[in-house]
């Protein structure tokens, strides 16, 4: 992402301020090839000394929230994104986290096979490499 994109990250589309995260970490858009349309979002940060990244915020936009969206897979996607920088920055040891919500615990568990790590869930191993196959292979 690139700072010019900010302007099109209001609250009231992607649910957050962005551009403060844009300061301190890392923002990935997602696009459809040759639309310059943001479908979601996510704050990323190496955790250099776990080998892990961690997913510091992650937002559809609004039109793709719900049972009605217009896109599938917008955040599996994201996740897949960060799992496969994850695999190339650390291999075989890489990691992917997130701290979420606590009604989003479960939904995260149950569609993305994470595991729970105290307040976190997480991807490692084969879990990681499944979802870069699932959603970006």
């Amino acid at each position: 992402m690139v700072k010019s994109d900010l302007k099109s990250l209001t609250k009231q589309r992607y649910f957050f301020k962005w551009k403060e995260l844009y300061k301190t970490t890392d923002l990935y858009k997602l696009t459809i090839d040759g639309d310059d349309d943001i479908l979601g979002v996510m704050a990323l940060q190496d955790i250099i000394e776990d080998c892990r990244f961690e997913i510091k915020l992650l937002a559809s936009s609004r039109e793709n929230v719900g049972a009605n969206k217009e896109y599938e897979h917008i955040a599996g996607c994201m996740i897949a994104y960060a799992c496969g920088l994850a695999s190339r920055a650390y291999a075989d040891l890489a990691c992917v986290s997130l701290l979420p919500k606590t009604e989003l615990n479960k939904h995260y568990i149950q569609h993305y096979n994470m595991w729970e790590g105290g307040a976190q869930v997480f991807l490692e191993a084969q879990p990681l490499n499944n979802m870069i196959k699932k959603y970006l292979l």
